[in-house]
């Protein structure tokens, strides 16, 4: 009880931030960073050791360069997501702008639903957020649910405030079933680690043996749905772009683990142009091959 009053307060006051402007916010963000990267060294070791195995040939100097401005970023990224909870339809659109939409919308017209991924990349939720104004067909979106109820509610309201729909990881057959009589367009950010009990397959990510999720891959070759991969570039702070490029149009015609491969190529090529907007904290290579 105790704790559910605390979470409740929590979600309070974290609307209460929200209704601060974002400059203002980012000032808060700078003084965020301080704190977790100086004071509180939050996770510094698990970023420091993928950026180290991710880039051999860097030197000390850059990793630590690279460390500094993910940490500065990550920061920025937790006022956005806040700021979240109460940010206008204009203010969204102003901060992520698309190209390539029409290539999605030919497919919704000819009543054909859509597959598309990316990754922990730039502000996903922000993003996707956007996406979700910007397209005549429904945007569902594949997560993994967080343990604390009131916060995961929060999280909902927010991410579905403009007509999202978001379905856990387990559910995904099931909410797909549900909108199969309208075009619609499901979304996967499948750089996440899987399970050890969905631990199926390993590839060659960043110079490491990385087990890969096979969600999109599966879904793509049973339903024929062809892939776009969004590509997100972080324009300036609090500023995205999210190019749609086409990655595999005919899904069925391609081999095993061949749709994974790609999507992990996609990703490795956008994080080495810009490192430090990808989530280091995360602790993606929990499992070896052996």
């Amino acid at each position: 009880m105790i704790k559910r009053g605390f979470a409740h307060l929590g979600v309070f006051f974290l609307f209460l931030i929200s209704l601060l402007p974002l400059p203002l916010l980012f000032f808060f963000a700078r003084l965020l960073y301080y704190l977790l990267y100086y004071v509180i060294g939050y996770r510094k070791k698990v970023v420091h050791q993928n950026l180290v195995q991710s880039f051999p040939e860097k030197s000390a100097s850059e990793i630590i360069k690279i460390e500094k401005e993910f940490f500065q970023f990550l920061a920025d990224l937790i006022f956005e997501i806040i700021k979240m909870c109460t940010i206008s339809k204009k203010e969204t659109l102003k901060r992520v702008t698309f190209s390539g939409l029409e290539q999605l919308e030919a497919h919704f017209a000819a009543g054909e639903s859509v597959l598309a991924c990316t990754g922990h990349y730039g502000n996903w939720e922000l993003g996707t957020l956007a996406l979700g104004l910007s397209l005549s067909a429904k945007t569902m979106v594949i997560y993994k649910p967080l343990t604390n109820k009131i916060f995961e509610s929060w999280f909902d309201k927010m991410r579905t405030q403009y007509g999202n729909v978001f379905i856990a990881m387990r559910q995904t057959l099931r909410g797909m079933a549900a909108y199969k009589n309208e075009p619609t367009l499901l979304c996967f950010a499948s750089d996440q680690a899987p399970s050890l009990q969905d631990t199926k397959y390993f590839l060659d990510f960043l110079h490491q043996p990385t087990a890969a999720l096979l969600g999109v891959e599966k879904i793509a070759r049973s339903t024929k749905r062809p892939i776009y991969y969004f590509k997100v570039t972080v324009i300036k702070r609090g500023y995205y772009h999210v190019e749609v490029l086409p990655m595999c149009l005919n899904p069925s015609e391609t081999k095993e683990y061949e749709i994974t491969d790609l999507h992990f190529k996609f990703l490795e090529d956008i994080i080495k142009e810009q490192p430090q907007y990808w989530l280091w904290s995360h602790k993606r290579w929990k499992f070896k091959p052996e």
